[in-house]
């Protein structure tokens, strides 16, 4: 029961977090300096999460077979592909590289 109420109050939490993005959007103003930081924050944060995704498993060095695929895989979705092919082309070349023993 006590997990349950911790999912709850983190639910509620993240929805009134989400909610106060368009209510408060009218009340605040910022400069277009401020927004240009905070997109380009959002883009750097995005980046690191891939980076360190995709080159570090388990705290150690991931090979070169999972960079590879999301290189393809950034590649692809760079070019506006579906996002279906896109995961599977990831996929299948980290795949493929692991098989022809490329780790």
């Amino acid at each position: 029961m006590t997990m349950f109420i911790a999912i709850m109050v983190l639910a509620a939490g993240t929805f009134l977090i989400r909610l106060s993005g368009p209510l408060l959007r009218e009340r605040i103003s910022l400069s277009p300096y401020a927004e240009t930081l905070l997109k380009t924050g959002a883009t750097v944060v995005l980046l690191a999460l891939v980076a360190t995704s995709a080159f570090v498993v388990d705290g150690a060095w991931a090979g070169w077979a999972l960079p590879a695929g999301v290189l393809v895989g950034g590649v692809l979705a760079w070019r506006r592909a579906p996002l279906a092919l896109v995961v599977v082309a990831a996929a299948a070349t980290t795949a493929l590289l692991r098989l022809a023993g490329v780790a």
